[in-house]
């Protein structure tokens, strides 16, 4: 097909080359002249064609690449023709001016043939350039990169029902000028001025690189003119390749809260992963599926995802299968608390970086239930991190909490005697391995979190209940929050405990306020906000460090180092063996109070 077209438009334009440079009276002459240059000129440019990759591709698939060597065959074969014309002695002989025009038409023709065709395809052949229904009038807020794709690809696919007519811009210097044809009218603000008549029924932000703040102050003008509003991929997602930017999505509130992108030192990373095999615990979780995803692009020699959950194992070696690391990862359905299989495992798989995710962490739950959080996440820290010292693994770091600093819930305890447990092996010398522990607070979107729960109570019509209309909480993205464990991992030098910048705290009443507008009701009018009062063991606000830990800086600004003087290791294995002893023979608050033997800054809820 594409031999057809190419041999069609350059005959054509060798041709029409003669027409023009004669004013379409030709002599006899140069007509036989025509004919006996066409027979070797035509397939000349023809194996050029092939030889630059132009029959490589798809008729109807045309791109800036495919354009850029297609100029480069047809300038070659128009260059090889004038070194003929110029050193062949006569043999080849036209007007020079047929030779330039010629060239010219060459690349006009193929081009113009390649795109037509394209543009056909993406307008009638497929399902998206039909419009099977009334197209909604939408505004693009952002006449950048973004929002210029975003309207060319709405433009072609018709079939996605939505007609942009007009954007939105910041950029004063924008205004009033037309991206794709379509006015720039002004900015975001514009949506409230009702001179304009714009008729909208429909915003898409296509900011991705925008401000939390501002995307929802945008979201609020939205919200007064009453439109349903979406937006575009995230920047990352774009950046992998995988997503269009017309692939649209709801506002989310981790558009709402999210920060500044972090920017990492990815080559310090890829120094302790390449090549390396690395353990993690708790893989099908919400922090450690992210830390697995995150570390496969550092090309380890071999990912061990360690998870009790057979389900969740399933799932992230899927997902990790279907990006294109099946080679790399081995799924282990494990236990952390049996020590048997996981001996097995260090010594069958000899992992040198193990991070510690496995936990407990949903605080209610194991306020009611300490044993359960003592087993999961003090005694199965202390296993894991005594098989990293006896197997000499490089690095071990533990995932804990910010709920560790004087905690008043039980999870927050045990996951501080974990600390401890870690610090105090990390004093021992001589020894090859790097302890760790890295705190932060709620990520958005893992398992147990608030916004689930807010989702479902306002799908549910309400009421949405917050404990204390003063609690605040620290958030971060689970992306974000596993980028900077993987950089803490690169400083550590042993015994420390790293702690994310968390940015601010937010109020969760407010983030309340934020998801039921975001679903397009109103607070208090058409949801309820009910107050239930703190629950056991909750904190009215997280804490950054405990007394007498003394904050140091890190060479990354969004990296805490804290170091505090760790209790002998005979000590801290003291209070694990009194506790372990009594596990089963005490009641939930007799526990509690032995484990503030082990953890004095611990305040417990006793009932």
């Amino acid at each position: 097909m594409l031999l057809v077209f190419y041999s069609a438009g350059l005959s054509l334009a060798r041709w029409l080359a003669y027409q023009l440079r004669f004013d379409f009276h030709v002599e006899p002459p140069f007509q036989h002249q025509f004919y006996l240059h066409w027979v070797w000129v035509v397939p000349m440019k023809l194996v050029l064609l092939y030889a630059f990759g132009q029959f490589s591709g798809l008729l109807s698939y045309f791109s800036v690449p495919d354009l850029r060597r297609l100029f480069y065959a047809t300038t070659l074969a128009s260059g090889l023709l004038l070194f003929t014309y110029y050193f062949s002695g006569g043999f080849y002989r036209p007007p020079r001016g047929v030779i330039l025009i010629d060239y010219v038409l060459s690349f006009l023709f193929v081009a113009t043939s390649r795109l037509s065709f394209r543009l056909v395809r993406e307008r009638y052949l497929t399902p998206e350039g039909h419009a099977s229904r009334r197209a909604r009038r939408v505004g693009i807020v952002g006449a950048g990169d973004a929002g210029a794709a975003l309207a060319r690809d709405l433009t072609i696919k018709r079939g996605l029902g939505l007609q942009p007519v007009v954007f939105f811009d910041d950029n004063r210097s924008k205004w009033r000028s037309r991206v794709h044809d379509i006015l720039v009218v002004g900015p975001p603000e514009a949506l409230l001025d009702s001179k304009l008549d714009l008729q909208l029924e429909e915003i898409i932000i296509a900011m991705p690189s925008a401000p939390p703040k501002r995307v929802g102050e945008i979201v609020k003008l939205c919200q007064r003119a009453r439109l349903k509003f979406g937006t575009v991929p995230s920047l990352d997602q774009l950046a992998t390749g995988k997503v269009k930017v017309s692939q649209l999505r709801n506002v989310e509130i981790q558009d709402l809260l999210g920060r500044e992108p972090v920017q990492l030192e990815k080559e310090s990373i890829r120094q302790i992963l390449a090549g390396r095999v690395v353990l993690v615990t708790g893989a099908g979780g919400s922090i450690g599926s992210e830390l697995c995803r995150q570390i496969v692009q550092y090309n380890p020699k071999r990912l061990l995802l360690v998870e009790q959950s057979e389900g969740q194992a399933f799932e992230i070696e899927q997902e990790l299968i279907g990006g294109g690391y099946g080679a790399m990862i081995l799924p282990l359905v494990a236990d952390i608390l049996d020590p048997a299989r996981m001996r097995y495992i260090f010594q069958r798989f000899t992992p040198e970086l193990v991070f510690h995710a496995a936990a407990h962490k949903h605080v209610p739950m194991m306020e009611s239930q300490p044993s359960e959080a003592i087993k999961n996440n003090t005694f199965g820290t202390a296993q894991v991190a005594d098989l990293a010292l006896e197997f000499n693994i490089e690095r071990f770091v533990f995932i804990s909490t910010d709920k560790a600093i004087n905690p008043t819930n039980t999870m927050g305890a045990t996951k501080r005697l974990a600390e401890m447990f870690v610090q105090a092996l990390a004093a021992r010398e001589p020894q090859r391995t790097k302890f760790m522990a890295v705190r932060f607070g709620n990520v958005l979107g893992s398992s147990g979190s608030v916004i689930p729960i807010f989702n479902k109570q306002i799908a549910a019509g309400g009421p949405v209940r917050v404990t204390h209309p003063d609690v605040t909480r620290y958030f971060m993205t689970i992306p974000e929050a596993v980028g900077l464990v993987l950089q803490s991992a690169t400083q550590g030098q042993g015994g420390e405990i790293f702690v994310l910048d968390m940015g601010k705290p937010v109020k969760i009443v407010d983030l309340a306020r934020q998801l039921i507008e975001l679903s397009g009701l109103r607070p208090d009018e058409d949801i309820a906000i009910e107050f239930t009062g703190l629950r056991p063991g909750e904190k009215l606000f997280e804490e950054i460090n405990h007394r007498g830990e003394n904050i140091a800086p890190t060479n990354h600004p969004k990296i805490l180092r804290f170091v505090c003087k760790p209790l002998p290791l005979d000590e801290v294995r003291g209070h694990l063996q009194r506790l372990a002893g009594q596990l089963h023979d005490l009641e939930p608050n007799q526990l509690k109070l032995q484990l503030k033997e082990a953890v004095p800054e611990y305040q417990p809820f006793l009932t």
